[in-house]
């Protein structure tokens, strides 16, 4: 029961970028096409759950028994670059043309605050459960780090399809571009507290 609510309120109900508002430079710069971010939310979903695991390991079993808590965002961070880098090697002998696609924006998961947030989120919050509160066991954190990038993945998806039938639509020359956009997504975010009665 405790992965169900994990899953349905780090996809729905605290959506990461809808209402924590993590990782919105990719989430505008890529999604103007539908392709580009579906790749671009796979990519995500890979580092976030990847991402999530590894710095767990080293709080775990590294910075906690040293007492080098402190060291956190710094070692994050330098995990995080590490495994850009791997999947940015993989997606160039992989995929070529999603490689070309994403651009400069696979170099910006490294920057992309939505990974370093769930990394930091799952080893610092206590999340409660049945009433109590607890930190996340590995198991746990695994979960809600691939449920909180689908969660990312569905809402770049859909802001994408949308703002692909913004394209061929006759939009006030005021609105065009970004405008449209911010105004779309503040729709979609309110459409999404509609989700967080569920848990």
């Amino acid at each position: 029961m405790e992965f169900f609510i994990i899953i349905i309120s780090a996809i729905f109900v605290n959506n990461i970028l809808l209402s924590q508002f993590l990782g919105i430079c990719p989430f505008l710069g890529v999604s103007n096409k539908l392709s580009t971010a579906t790749g671009m939310s796979g990519a995500v979903c890979f580092v976030i759950t990847l991402a999530t695991v590894v710095t767990y390991l080293v709080n775990q079993f590294l910075l906690v028994p040293l007492g080098l808590e402190f060291l956190q965002t710094i070692a994050f961070i330098l995990v995080i670059a590490a495994l850009v880098q791997i999947v940015e090697i993989v997606l160039k002998k992989i995929s070529p043309s999603l490689y070309q696609a994403l651009g400069i924006f696979l170099p910006l998961i490294t920057t992309n605050c939505a990974v370093l947030g769930v990394a930091i989120t799952v080893v610092t919050k206590q999340f409660t459960f049945g009433g109590e509160a607890h930190m996340l066991n590995l198991a746990e954190a695994t979960v809600y780090a691939l449920a909180t990038s689908i969660g990312y993945g569905i809402a770049m998806i859909l802001f994408a399809g949308l703002r692909e039938h913004l394209a061929g639509n006759d939009v006030p020359k005021a609105f065009k571009g970004l405008p449209i956009a911010l105004i779309t997504v503040s729709i979609m975010a309110m459409a999404f507290l509609g989700f967080s009665g569920m848990v």
